[in-house]
């Protein structure tokens, strides 16, 4: 019985576990806003652009902000829609170590 209870707690966990493992904007190529409309949000947000590629099928900017700080951006290629941002980490100097 207690087998039988262990494997349907799996069973019924699995779906969760399944969307939390997909990570990405898997989205048909056809449906992707082209390159120069990602240029063209960056702008408007008022930052500078240093490279753009596709990482997990979404759009991902290298850029920094108005103040200078670099940051990755990760965007909806269908609706540009910002999806996350990473700040760079400052490196540490040897005086830190």
């Amino acid at each position: 019985m207690r087998k039988t209870l262990m494997i349907m707690a799996f069973v019924l966990a699995m779906p969760a576990g399944t969307a939390l493992a997909e990570e990405g904007c898997f989205v048909p190529m056809s449906e992707w806003q082209p390159r120069e409309a990602v240029v063209k949000l960056a702008k408007d947000k008022g930052w500078t652009v240093r490279r753009i590629k596709i990482d997990d099928g979404c759009y991902e900017i290298d850029a920094r902000d108005i103040s200078g700080k670099s940051f990755e951006a990760t965007i909806h290629p269908e609706t540009l829609e910002v999806l996350k941002i990473e700040k760079e980490k400052p490196e540490k100097t040897e005086e830190e170590d």
